[in-house]
């Protein structure tokens, strides 16, 4: 019986050291699990303090800057110079189609450029921007030079190449170019994001007198597309070599969409570009034409593109310089505002000074209309991870309203050329 009792003693000590061991170890493994999650915390609150750090300069910032310049250049420029093809299109190459039909391909342009950003902010955010670049000008060069073989009169040609193949190239880069100045700059964001942006209206000024000159020229319209193709394919890959993106992306990005829709300052960005996108591009897209139709020589008509764009530089790196000092939401609301009512004044226009004075009142307003949204998005992100995707959304919204704005212009002009109907459209929107 004492044996028993010594064994019964001995096996309930054996239990108690083993649940004291298995507890010890519990307590171990939770120790290295706190210590996991306490690392986790330290590496993220690094990680957010870095991506509040911005060198506001030096080599790879100003690098970012010249390649986004450069895309712009290439992509939204090239767009922007889409009044060239227009007028080429509707009296010359695409004679059996409507300026509604044409205007198709000009609006999906816009439509692809824009809406595409709601998917390419969010690949950005995620770290891919070379994969963006890259691929985006492999589609822009394979688009342009397909459209260099195009033929006369084949719609659906001009229209996939022209329209979707390039709206596609650009709209992979667009929102990548003005977001990765979110990841360099703060205090001197409104100026990168306006030199990023006045790309595009030099572009839109370099563009016009190249294409007039050779689509219009003995060179004609095939080998003409071919020489712009091959120039902007060179500068697409030395952007892609310029930009690298700094910050880097979460691991996992969950955005509030909905919420920031619900912010007072976003929906009214928001509620903004239904109105501004409506009426942005008809003067661009049809200046030329209208110049023509009202007689203006042909020399100047063909400028004129040029002289809006022009004009258009100034407005954007305008709006940068004194976002800071004077808000860049009442610089935006003055700059839209002033759109409108500078488009209703094209019913006046009718000889070569009216032209010219049009284009460059309209270049300095839509230009900075155009440039200074970019930093009132910024600006109301709480995180500079979030400035992709914000700016997605809003391009995202703009391309739909794009991609039937211009065919409605065009529909409303007829080819009887009905110019105070669709004037009235696009300025008192």
């Amino acid at each position: 019986m004492a044996e028993s009792g010594i064994s019964t003693f001995m096996t309930v000590t054996e239990d108690i050291e083993q649940g004291s061991t298995i507890k010890g170890l519990a307590l171990e493994e939770k120790k290295d699990v706190d210590d996991v999650a306490v690392e986790d915390v330290k590496e993220e609150t690094k990680s957010d303090a870095e991506v509040l750090t911005f060198p506001e300069g030096g080599f790879y910032a100003w690098a970012a800057v010249a390649g986004g310049f450069l895309t712009q250049f290439t992509c939204f420029g090239y767009i922007n110079s889409f009044g060239v093809y227009q007028d080429f299109y509707v009296r010359n190459f695409l004679t059996a189609s409507t300026p509604s039909d044409i205007g198709w391909i000009g609006g999906v342009q816009i439509f692809l450029n824009f809406s595409l950003g709601a998917i390419t902010g969010r690949i950005f955010d995620r770290g891919y921007a070379k994969h963006l670049m890259y691929s985006g000008t492999v589609l822009y060069a394979i688009s342009i030079f397909c459209l260099s073989l195009a033929h006369q009169n084949s719609y659906y040609q001009v229209f996939l190449t022209n329209g979707v193949g390039l709206g596609i190239a650009s709209g992979l880069t667009y929102p990548a170019t003005f977001a990765i100045t979110g990841h360099y700059f703060l205090k001197k964001r409104a100026l990168a994001v306006g030199l990023v942006s006045s790309g595009s209206a030099i572009g839109a000024v370099v563009h016009p007198i190249m294409l007039n000159r050779l689509i219009n020229g003995p060179v004609g319209f095939h080998n003409g597309v071919r020489i712009s193709a091959a120039m902007n394919t060179v500068l697409l890959i030395a952007a892609c070599l310029l930009t690298h993106s700094r910050l880097p992306p979460k691991r996992l990005q969950k955005f509030p969409i909905v919420k920031w829709i619900r912010e007072p300052a976003y929906l009214a960005i928001l509620v903004g570009a239904v109105f501004v996108f409506l009426g942005l591009f008809f003067s661009i897209f049809y200046l030329q034409l209208y110049s023509v139709t009202r007689g203006v020589s042909s020399n100047i008509a063909f400028y004129s593109t040029s002289i809006l764009n022009a004009a258009s530089f100034f407005g954007r790196t305008v709006t940068g310089y004194y976002g800071r000092k004077l808000g860049v939401f009442n610089i935006g609301s003055f700059f839209a505002f002033s759109t409108g009512v500078v488009v209703l004044c094209m019913m006046a226009v009718k000889d070569t000074t009216g032209t010219v004075l049009f284009a460059i009142f309209y270049g300095l307003c839509s230009g900075g209309c155009v440039a200074i949204t970019n930093s009132m998005i910024a600006n109301v992100s709480a995180h500079p991870n979030e400035i992709g995707t914000r700016l997605g959304v809003f391009f995202g919204l703009g391309g739909i309203l794009g991609l039937f704005a211009s065919p409605i212009s065009g529909a409303i002009l007829t080819s009887e050329y009905h110019w105070p109907r669709a004037i009235l459209f696009s300025g008192a929107r």
